[in-house]
């Protein structure tokens, strides 16, 4: 089965076990790593979720995976946090994240630049502002959103 379709399916398979827990689906990853197969789901809400959480949401997927059985070859299913530097996928995601610390790839220069790190500080029609550093001095670049190509909250050290 494809990889976007075995995704599909587990995101479908997840809504009614997430939403009643209060429970935001993150990211869902199926992908070959050496010679096995991983179905990630990454989970979140607000201050961060725990060990028990994503036992209990990998218990009742498993379950239901097994149920429905869409995934014909061995593979081994992982649920997590998505941990500090989360990715950002969706228009949510970006508004919710305005003045944090973000890192962004996009598919093609803008400013001569493909990637940018810096402070969101914007998100509005469709238009990210980021601030940034340059050597000492602080700039802004505004980036639109259909040409980012990878999203993550960044730390700061």
């Amino acid at each position: 089965m494809l990889s976007s379709q075995v995704i599909k399916t587990t995101e479908e398979l997840l809504r009614p076990i997430l939403e009643p827990k209060n429970l935001e689906l993150v990211d869902v990853e199926y992908v070959k790593e050496g010679k096995n197969w991983f179905l990630r789901v990454y989970i979140d809400k607000p201050g961060g979720v725990d060990i028990t959480e994503c036992g209990e949401v990998s218990e009742e997927l498993s379950e239901k995976l097994d149920n429905t059985d869409p995934i014909k070859e061995a593979y081994f299913l992982e649920v997590s946090s998505p941990g500090v530097e989360r990715p950002l996928k969706t228009q949510e995601d970006f508004k919710n994240n305005v003045n944090n610390n973000i890192f962004v790839k996009l598919y093609e220069p803008i400013e001569g630049e493909k990637e940018y790190e810096g402070i969101l500080k914007s998100f509005d029609n469709d238009l990210l502002t980021i601030e940034y550093k340059e050597k000492t001095r602080k700039k802004q670049v505004e980036l639109p959103y259909d040409k980012i190509a990878k999203a993550r909250l960044a730390v700061m050290f």
